[in-house]
């Protein structure tokens, strides 16, 4: 299962800093975020564009995750020429993580 099948997300950047908020669709569907979306496997997933590990929030109350990534300076939205430096684009690369299987940090 897709993680796009049971939450969606939304994302906003400032520089080098880009946030993804991760909403569960159910409340019941929470536990399965805090527990197969990790800030290893999501740091593991965006390894190639980011410069330090990524920080996880829990927000139990909204059922929802909040992870901040930074990218190098050279690739800010303000300074990228790349086509779509936004980190909206990102979003729909976390949502097509695999669900299925147990976190590997378990």
């Amino acid at each position: 299962m897709k993680l796009r099948e049971i939450a969606h997300a939304r994302t906003g950047d400032k520089g080098n800093i880009i946030n993804i908020s991760l909403i569960a669709y159910r409340e019941s569907d929470y536990p399965v975020l805090v527990d197969r979306v990790t800030p290893e496997r999501v740091s593991r997933l965006f390894a190639p564009i980011i410069t330090a590990e990524v920080v996880r929030y829990c927000i139990p109350g909204l059922a929802a995750l909040n992870f901040v990534l930074q990218r190098p300076a050279r690739e800010s939205v303000t300074r990228s020429i790349g086509l779509d430096a936004h980190g909206k684009a990102l979003s729909f690369v976390l949502l097509d993580l695999d669900v299925d299987e147990a976190s590997e940090c378990d």
